[in-house]
C-alpha cells in the first residue's frame, strides 16, 4: 500500500480520496483539521460500482464519549456501553490513517464483515 500514490480533494462537504481499490468520502465536521479527525462517516465505493459505510471511532473518541455519557447519563445506560450499526473502532485518528486500515480490509477481504453495504440510493 503506497499512499503516496493517493489522490486527496475537497468536494463540498466531503473529503475524497482515492486509492489503488477504492475512492473514499469521509464528511469531518467544519473546520476540523484531517489529521485530528477521531469520528467521521466514510463512503467507500469499490471499481465493481457497490457502495459501503462506516462511522469511524478512534480508540480515545469512544472512551471520551463513553466519560461524557457517564458523566451525564444521557446515554447508552449513562456510558456503560458503545455501539453503533455500522462502527468502525481505529487506533489511531487522522484520514490518511483510516484510509490505511480501509485499505487493508478491503486487500484483505474483511471489509464484507467490517463495513454496511448501501443499497444504490443511499449515501
Amino acid at each position: 500500500m503506497n499512499s503516496t500514490d493517493w489522490e486527496f480533494w475537497w468536494d463540498g462537504p466531503f473529503y475524497r480520496v482515492r486509492t489503488h481499490c477504492f475512492e473514499a468520502s469521509f464528511v469531518p465536521n467544519a473546520g476540523e483539521a484531517l489529521e485530528s479527525v477521531c469520528n467521521v462517516d466514510a463512503f467507500v465505493e469499490l471499481p465493481d460500482g457497490s457502495r459501503w459505510s462506516a462511522t469511524v471511532f478512534t480508540l480515545a473518541e469512544v472512551e471520551r464519549l463513553m466519560r461524557l455519557w457517564a458523566a451525564t447519563g444521557e446515554e447508552a445506560l449513562g456510558g456503560r456501553y458503545f455501539w453503533v450499526s455500522d462502527g468502525l473502532i481505529v487506533r489511531d485518528p487522522g484520514v490518511r490513517s483510516m484510509t490505511e486500515v480501509l485499505v487493508g480490509l478491503v486487500e484483505n477481504g474483511e471489509f464484507t464483515s467490517v463495513l454496511q453495504l448501501l443499497e444504490p440510493d443511499e449515501e
